[in-house]
């Protein structure tokens, strides 16, 4: 069985940074892509932003040139650094991933930035 277990996320201040990190476990063939969506309280899911299996990445335009998505091929991973982040950032994070033609879905982490 496939699961996505996601790790990082708490509280920063504005202007900080933080890691999310996304490890898919279990009997895997192929990663086609990985990524994030956000929710904030009383606002819709946002997509955050997800990167291919050649590596392309696709990003919110409230998040680019600051939020990097990277994946790591050979443990199963992806992760989202995010840098210079701003209090309209904070949400609850949650990772998904299109693995052997199946979606998943992440348990969902925090991210608070206070101004």
């Amino acid at each position: 069985q496939v699961q996505l277990v996601e790790s990082g996320g708490g509280s920063v201040q504005a202007g900080g940074s933080l890691r999310l990190s996304c490890a898919a476990s279990g009997t895997i063939s192929s990663i086609n892509y990985m990524g994030w969506y956000r929710q904030a309280p009383g606002k819709q899911r946002e997509l955050v932003g997800f990167i291919t299996s050649g590596g392309t990445t696709h990003y919110a335009d409230s998040v680019k040139g600051r939020f990097t998505i990277s994946r790591d091929n050979a443990k199963n991973t992806g992760n989202l650094q995010m840098n210079s982040l701003k209090p309209e950032d904070t949400a609850v994070y949650s990772c998904f991933g299109h693995i052997d033609s199946t979606l998943y879905w992440g348990q969902g982490t925090q991210v608070t930035v206070s101004s």
